[in-house]
């Protein structure tokens, strides 16, 4: 945002809106490194052409800063407002070369976010109780590494590109990322490479196709239960390492349970198995499409509530630029590094919440997370809204404080710190249960899309923080006002927009609480290695 606006001299909202659509194509794009990566080159070949790529995307980008062409020329901002108006817009090929770098690193990021995890457990033997405890570790390690890379990100790198300069900021993690490829292929012969399995599309596609072949056929009155024996095909799971649960028949979504029911006896061959994959499924296959259609209306309603994390980025860096940002009268704090408030609110909160309430409520409630995962991402949806009406409130009194005061020294940064607080106790609520839900509700062999989808919830989020910007920078200007978007935050508006968000939520919220009475958990046998199924 501070690169967009201070190096290449966009609008306010058209960097927003930038930032926001690669926020969105970066968070889709492991949904198809997903696919590719199970389907057909596996997770050693994904990550090593993604790593290239985004080393690519980091070049380009940091070349963007470095070679004087590749930018407009430096200009001064104009008055207390800092404006950047009438210097040197960017030309075609600039900003042509800037979105070519930022495409890269959005490839890049489809084909390390999705495998990165799997391909590290891929390394520990699950049928053992020392590779189970590496696994366990290897998560640990993984998550607490990426939070102390994100801290220095936010902090030292954005110090350096804010304070110091934009190519040695970029030029940095650009080496980093060098020494990464080289260390990561180092390693080639001693790592364990898990052949690709086949796309889980072809399954879901042939699970519709049945249904609709048989779409004339009478189901019975009750499928609900394991009694399908003769009338359904339920043949036993034979994939242990990929398939760990097993999933019954049940009535819910009953017309694809026609998919699994045997019409013919030319269905089946002698040994049992199926003739013909497009037109018999397994109870399996049936269940675990019924169990992404059931996710759908949840994951949407995740949106909205995301939408408030995703102004931390945003305008939330455009507020952090108004108000003064020293601590002591050398040091000034990077308006990027103001969301650290957030990181440390869901490093802090994470723990006190595992360690002390759970137990506490679990003594009341007798469930073995406290709440339910589906509660847990609705009290982050009550936090996404509460958000934006403390962000609002805030930047009403940040403007009124600059327009009635105007010689006066700015409001201190620190005021953004109470919504940045509840934007992390809504990221510590509605991120992480949706990481357990998708987890613990997708099928097993798919947790890989799940964790694609997760992805996928912020890129849904992003769009729609970019709609709803783009609608009200062009509708809420008029001759004699600004719009509530204008660079000059002191002549817009930006706490009505924060509170029409906080309105989306409100709506959202009642849409949610809908979804998850209606929703019904995952019902599944794990299966042991003696093919016994044992009740969860």
């Amino acid at each position: 945002m501070v690169y967009l606006m201070r190096v290449f001299h966009l609008e306010q909202v058209t960097a927003a809106n930038i930032i926001n659509i690669w926020s969105g194509v970066t968070n889709f794009a492991p949904l198809v490194g997903a696919f590719i990566s199970d389907a057909y080159v596996g997770r050693f070949k994904t990550i090593a052409f993604a790593s290239c790529a985004a080393f690519l995307g980091m070049v380009t980008v940091t070349s963007t800063a470095w070679v004087p062409y590749l930018h407009p020329q430096k200009c001064e901002p104009e008055g207390k407002q800092q404006s950047y108006g009438n210097c040197e817009s960017p030309t075609s090929m600039q900003l042509g070369v800037l979105l070519l770098g930022l495409g890269f690193l959005s490839i890049g990021t489809g084909g390390i976010r999705p495998c990165s995890i799997p391909f590290g457990v891929d390394q520990f033997d699950p049928t053992t109780e020392e590779g189970i405890k590496g696994i366990s570790s290897y998560y640990n390690w993984y998550y607490t590494t990426f939070t102390v890379v994100m801290l220095i990100t936010l902090t030292a790198v954005v110090y350096v590109q804010d304070s110091v300069s934009w190519v040695l900021g970029f030029g940095i993690p650009t080496v980093l990322m060098l020494c990464s490829i080289i260390l990561f292929f180092i390693g080639t012969r001693i790592y364990v490479h898990v052949k690709p399995e086949g796309s889980v599309f072809s399954g879901i596609a042939q699970v519709f196709v049945s249904a609709y072949k048989k779409r004339r056929l009478k189901l019975p009155d009750n499928c609900d239960g394991e009694q399908v024996d003769g009338i359904f095909y339920d043949p036993p799971i034979k994939d242990h390492l990929t398939i760990l649960s097993k999933l019954p028949l049940t009535n819910q979504i009953r017309f694809l349970n026609k998919a699994a029911m045997i019409e013919k006896e030319t269905d089946l061959k002698p040994d049992g198995s199926c003739a013909k994959q497009w037109r018999l499924c397994s109870v399996q296959q049936v269940e675990e499409v019924k169990c992404l259609i059931k996710i759908g209306p949840i994951w949407a309603s995740s949106i909205v509530s995301l939408t408030s994390m995703i102004q931390q980025g945003t305008f939330t860096v455009s507020q952090a630029l108004k108000m003064d940002r020293h601590l002591g009268e050398k040091f000034q704090i990077p308006a990027s590094s103001i969301v650290v408030v957030s990181m440390i609110t869901i490093g802090i909160w994470l723990p006190f919440y595992d360690r002390v309430l759970v137990p506490a409520i679990r003594k009341v409630t007798k469930h073995e997370g406290g709440i339910t995962i589906l509660q847990r991402i609705g009290i982050g949806n009550v936090f996404s809204v509460l958000s934006m009406v403390v962000a609002g409130l805030v930047e009403r009194e940040r403007r009124a404080a600059a327009i009635s005061h105007p010689e006066a020294a700015p409001m201190s940064v620190f005021w953004l710190a109470p919504q940045l607080v509840v934007m992390g106790l809504c990221e510590a609520f509605v991120g992480t249960g949706q990481i357990e839900f998708y987890n613990k509700q997708f099928p097993d062999h798919m947790r890989s899309l799940g964790n694609s989808l997760f992805f996928c919830s912020f890129a849904g989020a992003s769009y729609l923080s970019t709609m709803v910007g783009s609608i009200v920078h062009k509708v809420t200007g008029t001759r004699h006002h600004p719009d509530w978007l204008t660079n000059d935050l002191n002549a817009g508006n930006l706490d009505y927009f924060y509170f029409l968000l906080a309105g989306m939520g409100v709506v959202n919220w009642f849409y949610f609480l809908l979804c998850a009475h209606r929703y019904r958990y995952k019902v599944s046998t794990v299966l042991n290695m003696g093919d016994k199924l044992i009740p969860l």
